[in-house]
């Protein structure tokens, strides 16, 4: 499995691999919503977007994390972000996480074509499992997961700890390879039908 780094392109959003030229520009976008960040490993709000972007930095360059900008189309307006975690090269499978959405794009397309690029692309690549985890207090993560297709398979206990010190739980999903195909066509449903 090969992933191979460069923008992914649909009808609603463009998903741009993250540089330090889209440093100001990704801060307008996640730079908001203190709230939702609480359940996160580090914190891209305020002060934390330092530290956030820091750790984004570091992960990119060791090779643990691909990061996307996220791009709406619409009106050209970077909105989020999203990134391949946990690449395991020698297993085929990786996570898609540590996505954070604008609360202005968090209903419509945004979300499901930006999984149905990334996940096109992970299997393109070779991938066979492709992984979400999600924290068992975030109810709408967990839903938008499920409706994007993923199964459940159950929760981690004492998984990750978020930059406020609590001590998380995951509920983890995936998607696999014989998945693809079924799920590929449901969102291509929804993205046409429900947003057309």
């Amino acid at each position: 499995m090969m992933i191979e780094i460069r923008p992914l392109e649909g009808r609603y959003v463009r998903l741009e691999p993250i540089t330090p030229a889209l440093r100001d520009e990704l801060r307008g976008a996640i730079d908001c919503d203190p709230e939702s960040w609480e359940i996160m490993s580090t914190n891209g709000c305020g002060e934390g977007f330092e530290d956030w972007w820091g750790a984004l930095q570091g992960e990119t360059q060791r090779g643990e994390r691909i990061g996307f900008a996220i791009r709406r189309l619409s009106d050209g307006r970077g909105v989020g972000t999203s990134s391949y975690l946990n690449i395991r090269k020698l297993h085929r499978g990786l996570e898609i996480g540590s996505t954070f959405l604008h609360p202005d794009a968090r209903s419509g397309p945004v979300n499901p074509e930006s999984k149905r690029l990334l996940l096109a692309h992970a299997f393109d690549a070779g991938a066979i499992r492709v992984e979400f985890m999600v924290d068992v207090r975030n109810a709408r993560s967990q839903a938008a997961v499920e409706k994007l297709g993923a199964d459940k398979d159950g929760v981690l206990r004492n998984h990750k700890i978020t930059w406020t010190g609590h001590v998380r739980d995951s509920a983890v999903f995936s998607i696999t390879d014989a998945d693809w195909p079924g799920v590929k066509q449901r969102l291509d449903f929804r993205l046409t039908e429900t947003f057309s």
